[in-house]
């Protein structure tokens, strides 16, 4: 950020926009940094970066939701004081208590974004889990998640150091607290139907969606399936007329070797026929020039 940039109105600025819905940051910064043009805020508003999907609803859950968050926080600080000096059994169980609380707000969290029109999934909602167990762990993250600036996820081991200032829209943001989104008042009560449980009906909704999506899944791998099926029935019916031709084609060769083994039978026997013929026509020749020189001899 630039020195001359007022750290004050820069994080005006940047609570607006990451309170914004995801699909509406990144023209809206484009647009507010258009509009400052020429001032030294210009700069820094185009450089915030667009926030992950479970940055975005983490920074929902601090708008709309502090009092949660803050507890977050609270019971982490107080959870962080209490484990010196805690044998192993006490530690167990106060990661467990500590799972529970950071579970039951993720489940918060992902009924107030689908409420603003996200749904969010396993992964997304693993990723708010572990920024609000960061929260617990570190007090760095603590003031990164307060800040309601998150523009990525957060995670903690306890041992190495959380990164929180590289988490957040502009290093100022840790210690600066968004305020809290306070809803209009309510409409005045008027007669109507009773409605439905409105946290079953949404995991209801949910668990249709999810159903659906498994649907798909399922219709998508059977087409496939089937798809594969009917190029192999495909394959071996080929296979199976080429078989029949070679079988048809052998049928014929075996029958032409029989009337070609006939026919050298025949041959043979005209060949040895042949040659007979010939030695007795050898003979006879012989003979008959024996009795030409014979009588020649006689009359001289």
């Amino acid at each position: 950020m630039s020195d001359d940039a007022p750290a004050f109105e820069l994080l005006d600025i940047a609570a607006e926009l990451y309170g914004l819905p995801l699909t509406d940051f990144t023209p809206e910064r484009d647009a507010r940094a258009k509009g400052l043009k020429g001032t030294a805020l210009a700069g820094p508003v185009k450089a915030f970066k667009k926030p992950s999907t479970a940055a975005w609803v983490v920074n929902l859950l601090v708008r709309y939701e502090t009092e949660q968050v803050e507890q977050v926080i609270s019971v982490g600080a107080l959870l962080r004081e209490a484990q010196t000096g805690m044998d192993a059994a006490q530690l167990r169980e106060l990661t467990k208590q500590r799972r529970q609380l950071t579970a039951a707000v993720t489940t918060r969290a992902r009924g107030l974004a689908r409420e603003h029109g996200l749904r969010v999934t396993e992964a997304v909602a693993t990723q708010v889990e572990a920024t609000l167990t960061a929260a617990m762990i570190d007090e760095s993250a603590a003031q990164a998640v307060r800040s309601g600036l998150l523009v990525s996820p957060l995670s903690a081991t306890g041992i190495d150091a959380v990164d929180a200032a590289g988490a957040v829209a502009l290093p100022d943001a840790l210690g600066f607290e968004v305020p809290e989104v306070v809803p209009p008042p309510p409409e005045p009560l008027r007669a109507v139907p009773d409605l439905p449980d409105t946290a079953a009906l949404d995991e209801a909704r949910e668990a249709l969606e999810e159903a659906e999506s498994a649907l798909s899944g399922a219709e998508a791998q059977r087409d496939k399936a089937v798809s594969a099926f009917k190029d192999i029935e495909a394959r071996s019916l080929q296979v199976k007329s080429e078989i029949e031709d070679l079988r048809r084609r052998l049928a014929d060769l075996e029958a032409a070797a029989v009337d070609v083994d006939d026919e050298l039978t025949e041959a043979e026997d005209e060949r040895e026929s042949a040659e007979t013929a010939v030695s007795e026509a050898v003979a006879a020749r012989d003979a008959a020039a024996a009795e030409v020189e014979r009588l020649g001899s006689a009359g001289r």
